[in-house]
């Protein structure tokens, strides 16, 4: 009998090493997964951290024990266990912490055609499962068989982006230690690119910084690299390179909503009237781009599961969160950082100017970014902000947290975390000034509450 609350999270498995999450656990997991799904074939791949190989032996040989054949991929990063399990049609689960810390470990897990599972859609019923335990099997054992995908993968990329026109480049990569490290120098050979490597040596320790590129401090390293080797572009994944951040020939960094736009576009010349999912912290200038190119916005949650779901019910061809997630119909309609930043060097490489004067008109506005602040009583602090704004907005929703717009493109987001006791802030305005105003507004009245609140 286990407890699981701790670990299993709303979109995947997540905990300390051994102490919440152990090779025991994982072999009950891998047996229920195959049990709840049906499966008599999954795939499983993992990431440089020092336990996610006996993680993921453990899982394959639950798995197993329940009569599935298991492809063990080896090292990978998320988004080629995407491919995987997309391009083979099975079930598949990568064992990853992502960008948390080292002493953490995880499973992402999805169904065949890297459909995602979530709390709702299995993995509620997955935790079920091994708390009260797996029922035995009976029939023959299945079969562990390793599997190298990484060139398959690799060529799959190079069909989804042109890339045989693009001019030489100098790309600087910051992989965090992470499996950028592993799938960048495989995906970029050939290519005319000239690296400029950081971290790329795998090591789930993260001896350098942690591989979190949202958090600025990670990307000093290779904001410093872009300058002094005169790049025409950076690059930083985190640690299972499921994302990309970018860096423009100055060293400066390129909001993901701007990425998002660049996308879009380039996604809906190639589908006019195409659908582009956005979530509800993503820049306006997304929505207005694509309505102004004849394609469909759709706005959605924040979070994979809300994304991958709405591409599903509406055929969008690409979606894009303000996290540094990007989506891709036909890659599965999953996540992929290398394909993100395929798109930005084909976009860049096809023509002659900076990547900061390609992308100057898809930055309109001024962007606070995500601000976390720490409250007891979240409801009530949003209740309080939603008092105070109700007369001066021009629209207020509730489709994730509270948007309020204030009109003339002003507009705020604040969210609740799902895990934590904290209330995330966006902030946009069409200047600096502007947007900086509402934002100190606005938290003024958040942490006005928090010392009520004690």
């Amino acid at each position: 009998m286990y407890d699981l609350s701790r670990i299993f999270k709303a979109y995947d498995v997540r905990g300390v090493v051994p102490s919440e999450l152990d090779e025991d656990i994982a072999r009950v997991a891998g047996a229920a997964f195959v049990h709840v799904l049906g499966a008599d074939r999954i795939v499983v791949a993992h990431d440089m951290r020092e336990s996610s190989v006996p993680l993921s032996e453990a899982f394959a040989a639950g798995a197993a024990g329940q009569g599935a054949d298991v492809i063990a991929a080896g090292l990978g990063s998320t988004d080629l266990l995407y491919f995987a399990a997309g391009s083979l049609g099975i079930p598949g689960a990568m064992f990853t912490a992502s960008h948390n810390p080292a002493k953490y470990n995880g499973i992402k897990l999805c169904r065949a055609g890297a459909a995602p599972i979530g709390q709702d859609t299995g993995l509620g019923d997955i935790r079920a499962l091994v708390e009260a335990g797996v029922p035995e099997f009976t029939g023959p054992r299945g079969t562990v068989t390793r599997s190298d995908l990484l060139a398959d993968y690799t060529r799959h990329l190079h069909t989804l982006v042109d890339l045989s026109a693009i001019r030489p480049l100098v790309v600087a990569v910051d992989a965090g230690n992470g499996m950028g490290g592993f799938t960048v120098p495989a995906v970029f050979d050939g290519l005319p690119l000239t690296v400029i490597p950081l971290y790329f040596e795998l090591d789930g320790s993260f001896p350098n910084h942690e591989a979190n590129p949202i958090e600025p401090e990670n990307l000093r390293d290779l904001q410093a690299a872009v300058r002094a080797g005169g790049a025409d572009i950076g690059l930083a994944f985190d640690g299972d390179a499921d994302r990309c951040f970018v860096v423009d020939e100055r060293g400066e960094l390129v909001s993901p909503s701007t990425i998002t736009a660049l996308v879009a576009e380039r996604e809906l010349a190639r589908e006019p009237g195409a659908t582009i999912i956005h979530n509800v912290i993503v820049s306006h200038a997304v929505p207005e781009l694509v309505t102004r190119l004849g394609g469909v916005p759709v706005r959605t949650r924040v979070g994979h599961s809300f994304i991958k779901a709405e591409m599903a019910r509406t055929g969008a061809v690409f979606g894009g969160e303000h996290s540094g997630h990007f989506y891709f119909r036909d890659f599965w309609r999953a996540d992929s950082g290398m394909l993100a930043a395929l798109h930005v060097l084909a976009a860049l490489g096809e023509q002659d100017r900076p990547l900061s004067t390609l992308l100057d008109g898809y930055a309109s506005y001024a962007i606070s970014g995500e601000i976390n602040s720490e409250v007891v009583d979240v409801t009530a602090a949003m209740a309080e902000v939603e008092k105070v704004y109700m007369g001066l907005a021009s629209g207020i929703d509730r489709l994730d947290g509270l948007t309020v717009e204030l009109g003339d493109g002003i507009w705020f987001n604040l969210r609740p975390s799902n895990t934590e006791p904290l209330l995330r802030l966006n902030v946009e305005a069409p200047d600096y000034a502007t947007m900086s105003r509402v934002r100190d507004e606005v938290l003024a009245r958040i942490r006005h509450r928090r010392e009520i609140d004690r």
